[in-house]
């Protein structure tokens, strides 16, 4: 599963590559985080129209915890950060965003709890990121909800839905996201690096090359299943690039931020 990540680089950074633009809703919500927890505001990159009809991908800022339309309240989604691969065409909370709403989330790495051995004591962290010090771009899936109008205390990740008009549409939006996940490679994996994945958890974030990114948030609604089936398969490619390390056990405490968190304790790959 992911359940904390990092974020250190720009909206601006991150739209680079692909030429994206940066949503203006995004302007003082998403600042660098190196300890970002559900519920926290992150940014994604989507895919909408622009006003002359073209597809282009933007940067937004999304609650990380996927609140479906239908949802009654808030809450909901701070246990829906993530999304099994698997089941995720069908389950109802997700399967009309995978259908129509993808995203690319940007990560600076992820942190990960592996038990002892003998199944006592503490948990360890680890942090585990690009050999190359390259992004990692989640395979994710966002929705919109309304907000209630007695909801005022919802600021942050709020804005007017796109491809409407404010004036058309009245009331406030709230866009979340949730990070696909699929089973973790073998821990006996001929490959040593996934099987050091496959041996810290037994599920693991699906990460995207660049190239896949551009698909995966094309707004088409008749391929999800196969897109699906790719992200799972190109998954293990891209995360054999991945490597790993523990970091101090402060990454357990949301309230704990700074570059430190990502320094290691010992070099293990």
């Amino acid at each position: 599963m992911c359940g904390r990540y990092v974020i250190a680089r720009t909206p601006g950074q991150l739209a680079l590559p692909f030429d994206a633009q940066v949503d203006d809703s995004i302007a003082g919500d998403v600042e660098p985080n190196w300890n970002v927890a559900p519920t926290h505001t992150v940014p994604i990159m989507l895919e909408r129209l622009s006003p002359d009809g073209q597809l282009l991908p933007e940067i937004h800022a999304a609650r990380w915890g996927l609140v479906p339309s239908w949802a009654k309240e808030l809450s909901i989604g701070s246990k829906m950060f993530n999304a099994r691969s698997e089941t995720v065409t069908e389950k109802p909370s997700f399967r009309a965003a995978v259908k129509a709403r993808r995203c690319a989330i940007p990560a600076d790495g992820y942190y990960e709890w592996k038990a002892p051995e003998s199944g006592r004591g503490k948990k360890q962290p680890y942090f585990v990121h690009p050999e190359d010090g390259s992004p990692i771009w989640f395979a994710g899936i966002y929705e919109w909800w309304h907000v209630p109008d007695d909801a005022a205390d919802l600021a942050r990740a709020e804005q007017t839905r796109p491809g409407k008009n404010a004036q058309d549409d009245a009331g406030r939006w709230l866009l979340s996201c949730s990070i696909l996940t699929r089973e973790a490679p073998d821990a006996h994996d001929e490959n040593s690096h996934l099987a050091a994945l496959g041996a810290l958890h037994n599920r693991l974030p699906m990460g995207m090359t660049e190239a896949f990114a551009r698909e995966w948030i094309t707004p088409d609604k008749d391929h999800a299943p196969e897109l699906v089936d790719r992200a799972v398969a190109g998954a293990l490619e891209v995360a054999a690039q991945w490597r790993m390390h523990a970091v101090s056990t402060d990454v357990g405490s949301v309230k704990s931020q700074g570059e430190y968190l990502v320094e290691p304790l010992q070099t293990l790959l």
